[in-house]
């Protein structure tokens, strides 16, 4: 039987930015599935993170927040993180999808980056999108399967760090 092939996981910039604090529950959200993904479990940092995160870093309100995307910047590979682009057309067809998912209101419009962020993770058939925003964990999934699929590109599970703790791996089978 051949090995099974990682499963690809989309990071959104609040969870880089969380791995700088010392939070227990994003830190253990992403130990937990390193530990338990059968095949393994490669992260994916995708264009939309990144140029994010570079935004934050040069132009954030605050400091602090300048200096978090910073570090986030400096760790990714050293987390394990995997910074991932795309061909030109493959921007292209995010930005087609990015706009149908603001067009059909499963994110309102001024949420531009994050459609942008669930059609990067479609488009490279992730399993999952990691992610604290609440609009995006409640985005209507049925209606973004529909979507996707007409698209002919896959549909992650977008899940927050807290979801993965107590529904994707419950206590009783951690080690």
């Amino acid at each position: 039987m051949p090995p099974q092939k990682p499963t690809l996981v989309a990071v959104d910039t609040n969870i880089l930015l969380d791995l700088v604090l010392p939070r227990e529950l994003v830190h253990d959200a992403i130990d937990l599935m390193r530990k338990r993904v059968e095949g393994g479990v490669v992260f994916g940092v995708f264009p939309t993170v990144l140029q994010e995160l570079q935004n934050i870093k040069l132009h954030g309100d605050e400091p602090d927040e300048r200096e978090r995307a910073a570090r986030a910047l400096a760790s990714l590979l050293g987390w394990g993180m995997l910074p991932v682009n795309y061909l030109p057309v493959g921007h292209g067809i995010a930005e087609q999808i990015a706009n149908k998912i603001r067009a059909q209101d499963l994110l309102p419009e001024e949420e531009r980056n994050d459609s942008l962020i669930v059609a990067e993770s479609a488009l490279a058939d992730c399993a999952m999108l990691l992610t604290s925003d609440k609009h995006m964990t409640e985005i209507d999934a049925d209606q973004l399967r529909l979507l996707l699929k007409s698209h002919s590109v896959g549909t992650p599970i977008i899940v927050s760090p807290r979801k993965v703790m107590t529904d994707f791996f419950p206590r009783s089978t951690r080690r």
